[in-house]
This record gives structure tokens, C-alpha cells and sequence, in this order.
């Protein structure tokens, strides 16, 4: 019989290891991945810090807003992709459109593109700080008054056409 209390305090005490190592190991990977996202969160804040827009030289033709977006921050915009335009028509019916990206339907309308990258060197089809971009919204309706840019990290201009 002494045997069995031996053994059995052995599978207890290895049951209270295996325990206590996934309670350690559970703890550690939490807050691993805590610390990750609070860096990623940090990363982020610091590029939307860094980054700043400016619109220029904005005009309606034919359907079609032209308009030109320089990269007046620090940071590199690269990601058209995920940027917005937004335009109102001060017209309560119409109301904002939203302009998706779009590199190789031009013409349709509700949709936005870049027709050219001014003096783009150093990283091609990426605005660089300072670099501009010519870009070409299609709306639908009546002509828009407000034209809104906002990059894939958040930040955004507007202004009046």
C-alpha cells in the first residue's frame, strides 16, 4: 500500500507541473502578444503622425474632378488602394460620393486613379515626401463643390473646387 500513495503523490505533483508550466506559458504568450500590438499600435500612431496631405490644383472637366495630392509629411504613401475620396455636390439629395480606387477603369463612374507621378525617381509609383501625385475622380450627378482625400492610415485633406 505504500507503494500506491507513493505513486500517486508522483502523478500529483507531476499533474501540478504540467499545470503550473501551461498557466506559465499561457501568461507569457499573453503578454507577448499584449506588447506586440501595443508596438504595432505605436508604429501606426507614428505614421499617421508623420503623415500630411495637401489637394492643389483641383478642377471639374467633363465628369471628371483633376486634381493633384502632394505628400507634404515624412512618411511614404504607397497604398492607393486602400485611400478614400469623398466629394459633395451641395445637393440634399445626392448628398457625399464616395470614389473607390480604381488603375484601370477610368471612366466609371464612382471610381478615382492616379494618371501620372510627378518627378517619382527614387521610389517609382510611391509618393516620397514632397513628391505629388495627379490624380482623376468620375462622379455621377450634378458637379461636386468639396473634394476630401484620405490616406490608407487616416489622415486626410479636404477642399473646395
Amino acid at each position: 500500500m505504500a507503494v500506491a500513495e507513493i505513486i500517486g503523490a508522483a502523478i500529483g505533483v507531476l499533474l501540478l507541473v504540467v499545470v503550473a508550466y501551461i498557466l506559465v506559458g499561457g501568461t507569457l504568450s499573453a503578454a507577448e502578444t499584449v506588447a506586440n500590438a501595443q508596438k504595432d499600435i505605436t508604429l501606426q500612431n507614428e505614421a499617421s503622425m508623420g503623415t500630411l496631405i495637401t489637394i492643389t490644383e483641383k478642377k471639374i472637366v467633363g465628369g471628371r474632378i483633376i486634381f493633384n495630392v502632394t505628400n507634404a509629411g515624412n512618411e511614404i504613401i504607397s497604398d492607393y488602394s486602400h485611400m478614400d475620396i469623398f466629394s459633395y455636390n451641395n445637393s440634399p439629395s445626392l448628398g457625399y460620393q464616395h470614389f473607390r480606387y480604381d488603375s484601370e477603369n477610368l471612366g466609371v463612374p464612382g471610381t478615382w486613379t492616379i494618371t501620372y507621378y510627378g518627378s517619382d525617381y527614387v521610389h517609382p509609383t510611391q509618393m516620397d515626401p514632397g513628391e505629388n501625385i495627379g490624380c482623376e475622380a468620375v462622379f455621377s450627378g450634378i458637379n461636386p463643390v468639396w473634394l476630401e482625400v484620405v490616406t490608407s492610415n487616416g489622415v486626410y485633406n479636404s477642399a473646395y473646387i
